[in-house]
C-alpha cells in the first residue's frame, strides 16, 4: 500500500466507516479521532498539504452545530468548499435539499465518494472554488432551492473566497470557519484596529456575526490559533446602483489605503486629479465630519454619504 493507492483498500474503508458513524454512537469519533485518523492516513502514504491549508474538523459535535446555526434546511442547496474528510459534508446532506462539495485536492475525491456513498443528495466536484463559475454551478446542480455557502476555509484563501461568494450574489447566507482574528475583522466596528476595507465590503453586502469559536484541538493537524464560525446574511436591498457602488468602493479603499492620514489627505491622494484639496475638505465637512477625521471611523452609511457627495462634485 503506497501513496494514494491505499484509497481503494481497507484504509479507505476504515476511515470512511468511522467518519460515517452517527454522533448518536457517542464517543466513536472521539475514540477514533485525530490520532487514529492521522495514523491511518500516514499508513496509506497520504500526507496533508500545508500549502492547501488542510486542517480538518474531527470533533463530532462541531459539524452539527455549524449546520444548525447556519439555518440550512430542506429548502436549501448548499455549496461547500473544501470538504476534506467529509465530516461537515455529511451533516449538510442530512439537513439540506442538495449539497455540492468542491474539493481542490483530487486525492480526496475517492475518499469522499466512499465516505458519502449513502448520501443521495450530494454532488462532489474536483475544482478550485476561486476559478469556478459559482452562479452556474449552483443553479445547474441545485435548481429550485435557496442557495447557501458553507466552508472550513484555508487561511490562505479566506478573503478571496468570501469575496467570490459575495460577488456571486446568489447566496442567502455564507457560513464559514475562519481564523479567529479574521472573524474579528469581518465583524469589526468602526474605529477599532480590526476595522478595514474588507469589513466595509462585507457589511455593505451582508449582516455578519460570529456564531462561536473552535479550539485548535478540534482539527487535524492542529492549527496554532483558534478558529471562529462566522455567518453572513445577504442584505435584502443595497442602497447604491452598480456604477455608484464602484465609486463607493474606490472611496473606501482610498480611506483605508493610508490609515495614518486624515480622511481629507487620504482622499486627496486618490482623487487629486478630479478634486482640489480644499474642495475635498469642504465635502468632508459637508457630510458633517470633523476635518481631522480618519477614514476608519466611518460606518457603511457614512461612506455612502461621502461617496455620493464626492461623486457629485467630480469635474467633467
Amino acid at each position: 500500500m503506497r501513496g494514494s493507492d491505499g484509497f481503494g483498500n481497507i484504509i479507505l474503508r476504515r476511515i470512511s466507516e468511522e467518519l460515517r458513524r452517527p454522533a448518536a454512537e457517542g464517543v466513536a469519533m472521539e475514540r477514533y479521532g485525530a490520532k487514529e485518523i492521522r495514523e491511518l492516513l500516514a499508513s496509506g502514504g497520504f500526507k496533508l498539504s500545508k500549502s492547501m491549508g488542510q486542517n480538518f474538523l474531527v470533533d463530532p459535535n462541531i459539524p452539527g452545530r455549524i449546520v444548525r446555526e447556519s439555518g440550512v434546511d430542506g429548502t436549501c442547496g448548499v455549496l461547500e468548499t473544501g470538504p476534506g474528510l467529509g465530516v461537515l459534508t455529511r451533516e449538510l446532506c442530512h439537513a439540506a435539499g442538495r449539497v455540492t462539495a468542491v474539493e481542490l485536492d483530487a486525492r480526496f475525491i475517492p475518499l469522499l465518494r466512499e465516505t458519502l456513498r449513502e448520501e443521495s443528495n450530494i454532488e462532489i466536484v474536483n475544482g478550485d472554488i476561486l476559478k469556478l463559475d459559482l452562479v452556474n454551478l449552483v443553479k445547474s446542480n441545485m435548481p429550485g432551492l435557496k442557495y447557501h455557502a458553507c466552508a472550513n476555509l484555508p487561511y490562505s484563501i479566506t478573503t478571496p473566497a468570501i469575496t467570490a461568494f459575495i460577488n456571486a450574489d446568489v447566496f442567502d447566507t455564507i457560513t464559514v470557519t475562519v481564523q479567529r482574528e479574521v472573524a474579528g475583522r469581518i465583524c469589526a466596528k468602526p474605529g477599532t484596529p480590526e476595522y478595514g476595507a474588507i469589513t466595509v465590503f462585507i457589511h455593505y453586502h451582508t449582516e455578519a456575526k460570529t456564531l462561536f469559536d473552535i479550539s485548535p484541538g478540534c482539527f487535524i493537524p492542529q492549527p496554532r490559533v483558534y478558529s471562529s464560525v462566522v455567518k453572513m446574511k445577504k442584505r435584502a436591498e443595497r442602497p447604491l446602483l452598480p456604477a455608484d457602488e464602484d465609486f463607493f468602493f474606490r472611496v473606501v479603499r482610498a480611506a483605508f489605503g493610508q490609515r495614518r492620514k486624515t480622511l481629507v489627505n487620504a482622499l486627496y491622494a486618490a482623487f487629486g486629479n478630479t478634486h482640489d484639496k480644499e474642495e475635498i475638505a469642504e465635502i468632508v465637512s459637508g457630510c458633517g465630519f470633523d476635518a481631522r477625521i480618519r477614514g476608519e471611523t466611518l460606518g457603511v452609511e457614512e461612506f455612502i454619504t461621502l461617496s455620493t457627495l464626492l461623486k457629485s462634485k467630480v469635474k467633467s
